[in-house]
């Protein structure tokens, strides 16, 4: 049975993290709306395509279980390394994997019921995300929601790809523009946000048509909505 855990060089660590901090931000971001909502223990690792561990979270009350679980950022959760994991399977299989505490060979995850999903951009695969919980009353929940974020996360991804590609700046909006949004994100109308900005109406409604145009989108919630996903508010 394999109970050690190999990591990376600290070298190796720094620049695995350091090379994915966009991708760590935007999990940190869609995860952030979701776990105030959750009542349970849970834990979420984000790990890039080999699986090495780029960011992690959890519950308030998992602190002293984690405490005493060797997982930390830049270590790999392959099967060498490891043992057999959720995450190990999902690499393997290329699939969503579900792996209940019985089938962990580690003995750090034997409380553990996990689900892993392989998250792709076309064809490829760009990382892995892992929901796990001790609480077996959770376990479903979790899994709905691990079947949820990769969306959110890869349209943010995708976005910025495409910004990188094409030599954009990752904010498509000027400075003026972001400000007119945030105050629409508040609730403002036309009136109240020319009054705050010192500008006209009609010059608030120029760059709400402008916003809408750069967004691909038809309405103010729209815009605050596609907004708030690409990390502009």
């Amino acid at each position: 049975m394999i109970t050690a855990i190999d990591t990376p060089s600290q070298l190796e660590k720094e620049d695995c993290l350091v090379s994915n901090q966009p991708f760590i931000t935007i999990f940190q971001d869609c995860i952030a709306n979701i776990k105030d909502h959750l009542s349970g223990t849970y834990l979420f690792l984000l790990t890039d395509e080999e699986g090495v561990l780029l960011a992690m979270d959890h519950s308030r009350n998992l602190e002293s279980v984690m405490r005493k679980y060797p997982i930390h950022l830049g270590m790999q959760f392959t099967e060498q390394c490891c043992g057999v994991n959720a995450i190990s399977e999902a690499m393997a299989k290329r699939c969503p994997v579900y792996l209940p505490p019985e089938d962990h060979e580690s003995p750090f995850f034997k409380d553990w019921h996990c689900f892993s999903v392989p998250l792709t951009v076309g064809n490829e695969i760009v990382g892995y995300l892992d929901v796990s919980t001790i609480d077996a009353d959770m376990k479903s929940e979790l899994i709905a929601i691990a079947k949820l974020i990769p969306a959110d996360m890869l349209i943010s991804y995708q976005f910025q790809l495409a910004n990188q590609a094409a030599g954009q700046p990752t904010k498509p909006l000027s400075e003026r523009q972001l400000k007119v949004l945030e105050l629409i994100s508040q609730g403002l109308p036309g009136k109240a946000i020319a009054s705050q900005l010192n500008i006209k109406e009609c010059t608030v409604n120029h760059h709400k048509k402008v916003i809408f145009e750069k967004l691909g989108v038809q309405s103010s919630s729209e815009a605050v909505s596609v907004a708030t996903r690409l990390f502009l508010l």
